[in-house]
């Protein structure tokens, strides 16, 4: 029995950063605070950036190459045809058309 680990960590991590995310309260801010407000946006950005990286690589691995020998297939060839010109009653007269003929 094998257990991934990997995908359920990544899970785990995407819902933790989402309840952080949510459950956060921010203080209004203040012109004074320095750097607060940049430091707060660059670790906003590094955290979304994990969890976009753990969410983006959970994606499945495709499917292995299907294997098999498929045998050739024997096609006849096909029919030749031709135009010949026959006499053809139209009900009316006799008149010479040209009729496809295939052997």
């Amino acid at each position: 029995m094998q257990m991934n680990f990997g995908k359920s960590l990544r899970v785990v991590l995407a819902l933790g950063v989402a309840a952080a995310s949510l459950a956060a309260i921010s203080a209004p801010a203040q012109a004074q605070d320095g750097g607060a407000v940049a430091a707060g946006l660059l670790g906003g950005l590094a955290v979304g950036a994990l969890a976009g990286a753990a969410i983006a690589g959970s994606a499945p691995p495709p499917p292995p190459p299907g294997y098999g020998y498929y045998a050739p297939v024997y096609a006849p060839p096909p029919p030749r045809c031709w135009f010949e010109p026959q006499q053809v009653w139209t009900g009316y007269a006799w008149v010479v058309e040209r009729v496809r003929v295939c052997n």
